[in-house]
C-alpha cells in the first residue's frame, strides 16, 4: 500500500492547470491521509482556481496516478491557493497561455482596438496604428475580429487571399503588416450568421492556425460593443491591453464607456482613448470646425481614468494613382503624423 511520502512524491510533478507550476512549487499538496485496510487515499489539493472544467481534468489525472500505483479508492478535496501564491505565478502562467496561441512566441504584445458603437472609425484606427507601428520598425500583425463588419482588407487595398502551406494559413502582407480577416473566407460579401461558440472557435483558429512568425505586436480589431468576441479576447488574452475609439460627440463617448468599463472589470489595462473625426480644418481659412461636437474623448478618458492618445481630423488620405489603399494615411499627411505620435506613445507604454 502507498505511504504518505510516496503519494507526495507521485503528485509533486503534477502541474496546477492554471498556474502551470508543479504542486511541489506551489506547495499545493495540503493533506494526505492513508487508510491501509481499505487501500484508500485521501488528498487535499490547493490550486489557482476551483470549481472549473480544468479542476475536473486534474482530478481524473490524480486519481489515475494513485490507482495505478496501488490505491483502490481515492478521495479528493480542493481549495484555492493563497492570493500571494497566485500573484507570484499568474503573470508567467498568462504569458505561457498566450504564447501557446502563437506557437510559443512569448515576445508578442497584444493590443485590442475597441469601441462602444459602430461607425466611429475603429477599423481605420486599427489599420493606421498598425502601419504606424511598422513604420517605427516593429513587426506587426492584425486580426480583423469584427466578424460581422470585417472591412480591413478593403481599407488596406488587399485584393488577394491567404495561401495555405501544409496545415498553416499564411497571412496576407500589405505595407509590411500581416493581416488575417473573416473577409478572406467569405464569398461575395455574404452575411455571417454564427452563434457564440462558433465565433470563439474562429478566433482560436486565427491564432493557432495562422503562421504569424515573429511579431512584436498583434492588433485585434474588435466588434463594437461588449459581445461574445470581446469576452473571448478577455478570456484568451489576459495581458492584452486596449485602446478605446470614440468620436467627440458626448453620446458616442457615453456608449464607448461601456467597452472601457468591460476592459476594466476584466483587468485589461486601457492604454488610452483615440478621438476620431475630432474636427474639420478648412484649407481656405485654417479654422477648425467641430462637426461632431467637442470634448467627448477627454470626458471618456476621465471616466476611464486614462488619457487621450491622439485626436484625428476629419480628412481623407491623399489620393495616389499607383497605390490603392482608401483608408491608409501617408506619412506626411496630418493624420499620418498624428498616428506616428500615437504609435510612439503605444510603444512607450507597452514596452514599459
Amino acid at each position: 500500500m502507498l505511504t504518505k511520502e510516496e503519494v507526495i512524491k507521485l503528485l509533486n510533478p503534477v502541474k496546477d492547470p492554471f498556474l502551470h507550476k508543479t504542486l511541489e512549487e506551489t506547495n499545493g499538496i495540503k493533506d494526505v491521509t492513508i487508510k491501509e485496510e481499505k487501500k484508500h487515499v485521501s488528498v487535499k489539493l490547493a490550486i489557482g482556481k476551483t470549481n472549473t472544467a480544468e479542476q475536473m481534468q486534474l482530478q481524473q489525472q490524480v486519481v489515475g496516478i494513485l490507482k495505478k500505483n496501488g490505491a483502490t479508492t481515492v478521495g479528493l478535496r480542493f481549495e484555492q491557493l493563497p492570493e500571494d501564491v497566485i500573484r507570484k505565478y499568474q503573470p508567467a502562467a498568462e504569458k505561457e497561455k498566450e504564447a501557446s496561441l502563437l506557437g510559443g512566441n512569448t515576445n508578442t504584445k497584444f493590443l485590442a482596438i475597441a469601441s462602444g458603437k459602430g461607425g466611429v472609425g475603429k477599423s481605420t484606427v486599427t489599420v493606421n496604428l498598425a502601419i504606424a507601428l511598422q513604420r517605427l520598425g516593429k513587426k506587426v500583425g492584425v486580426i480583423d475580429a469584427d466578424i460581422y463588419g470585417f472591412s480591413i482588407p478593403d481599407m488596406m487595398g488587399i485584393d488577394h487571399r491567404p495561401q495555405v502551406r501544409g496545415q498553416k494559413i499564411i497571412p496576407v502582407e500589405r505595407f509590411g503588416v500581416k493581416v488575417i480577416s473573416m473577409g478572406f473566407f467569405v464569398e461575395d460579401n455574404s452575411p455571417i450568421i454564427w452563434r457564440g461558440p462558433m465565433l470563439g472557435k474562429m478566433l482560436t483558429s486565427f491564432f493557432k492556425e495562422v503562421e504569424w512568425g515573429e511579431l512584436d505586436y498583434l492588433l485585434l480589431d474588435l466588434p463594437p460593443g461588449t459581445g461574445d468576441i470581446a469576452m473571448d479576447v478577455h478570456e484568451m488574452l489576459p495581458s492584452c491591453k486596449e485602446i478605446i475609439v470614440t468620436t467627440p460627440h458626448p453620446s458616442a463617448a457615453f456608449v464607448a464607456a461601456r467597452a472601457g468599463q468591460m476592459a476594466m472589470k476584466t483587468e485589461h489595462e486601457i492604454l488610452g482613448v483615440v478621438e476620431n473625426m475630432s474636427y474639420f480644418e478648412s484649407k481656405k481659412t485654417g479654422e477648425k470646425e467641430y462637426v461632431f461636437g467637442h470634448g467627448g474623448g477627454q470626458k471618456l478618458a476621465e471616466v476611464l481614468r486614462t488619457k487621450v492618445l491622439g485626436q484625428l481630423r476629419l480628412e481623407q488620405p491623399y489620393e495616389e494613382e499607383d497605390e490603392f489603399a482608401p483608408s491608409v494615411y501617408q506619412t506626411d499627411h496630418p493624420n499620418g503624423q498624428e498616428y506616428h505620435r500615437i504609435a510612439s506613445k503605444v510603444v512607450a507604454a507597452m514596452d514599459d
